[in-house]
């Protein structure tokens, strides 16, 4: 068992992307109440198993297991709620904080967040300048709450968008 406390953020633009490669992450709910959650996740060739409690503000109690591959391959694509969750991450070192940046995929395309553990719910952050508004406990962007609610169904979202660029 883990305690995890963390803080969510949007993210504003992108110059975070030439700090790091991403790693695909394909994740699913077998359980979604209140109380807690269960979450099937595949990283890379890894299969986890994840249940996390309530949370308290920014902090909530995490127990992850590694399982068989083949195990949650089989429940993401028959046990879990459907939308599955699809999202590239990257972590980034910036300020002496690791930061995990989740860019999301499908029905969530178009979300961006950045996610800092820190170790007490009162740790001052230095935010780099790629973050943008704090939204730690909003419920909507929490990734469990994504496949009932996804992103591509948000009313009056300001979404952000890499600049285009014209040819010379």
């Amino acid at each position: 068992m883990s305690f995890e406390i963390e803080r969510k953020f949007l993210v504003k633009e992108n110059s975070w992307r030439a700090k790091g490669e991403g790693i695909l992450y394909r994740q699913g709910y077998l359980s979604l109440k209140k109380e807690h959650v269960v979450r099937v996740r595949i990283i890379g060739d890894k299969g986890y198993l994840t249940i996390k409690s309530k949370s308290q503000g920014a902090s909530r109690i995490e127990f992850e297991y590694e399982i068989p591959f083949q195990d949650a391959q089989y429940m993401l694509e028959h046990l879990c709620e459907k939308p599955l969750i699809e999202k590239k991450r990257y972590k980034i070192e910036e300020k002496g904080l690791l930061w995990e940046i989740d860019e999301f995929f499908n029905e969530n395309e178009g979300l961006i967040l950045a996610e800092v553990e820190i170790s007490s719910e009162n740790q001052p952050i230095d935010l780099p300048a790629w973050i943008d508004k704090e939204v730690t406990g909003q419920p909507k962007y929490y990734n469990s709450n994504l496949i009932k609610n996804p992103y591509k169904t948000w009313k009056s979202v300001k979404k952000f968008q890499e600049p285009k660029i014209s040819p010379p």
